[in-house]
């Protein structure tokens, strides 16, 4: 089973995907969310290469659980890309996945310009890699 996991973002999403095992995640690309929206060639391209079972999208959650509040409008678009692609929709907690992705970068030698355009990718990897391991137990 393979997952495409999906870091929404306003101007971004960053893309990651399993291995065909479902046990490892990996980051991908990042895209300008506008093309991952409206089912753009660059983003057909990553799901045609990839071939997921399900797609995996980011749900931004308070350090209470609860919604956070860019979840309704990531929650629909979410819904949006997967009756898109035909592929079933599940939601991953996100909470902290953008903050641990800088520090990994950071940690990489990054600078901040250079992370912009991987941390939502990398986000989307730790989140996806949560999400796995917690199906496994």
């Amino acid at each position: 089973m393979r997952a495409l996991a999906l870091d929404i973002g306003e101007v971004r999403v960053g893309i990651a995907v399993s291995d065909a095992t479902g046990s490892v995640a990996s980051p991908v690309t990042v895209l300008p969310a506008q093309e991952v929206l409206s089912h753009a060639r660059s983003f057909r391209r990553v799901l045609e290469d990839y071939e997921p079972d399900l797609l995996v999208c980011g749900r931004p959650k308070t350090m209470a659980g609860e919604d956070g509040p860019q979840a309704e409008r990531i929650m629909a678009q979410g819904q949006q890309i997967a009756a898109a692609c035909g592929l079933p929709l599940e939601f991953a907690d996100e909470r902290l996945s953008s903050r641990e992705a800088r520090r990994i970068l950071r940690e990489e030698g990054m600078s901040e310009k250079a992370m912009r355009g991987k941390v939502d990718m990398v986000a989307a990897s730790l989140f996806l890699q949560a999400w796995l391991d917690a199906r496994r137990t």
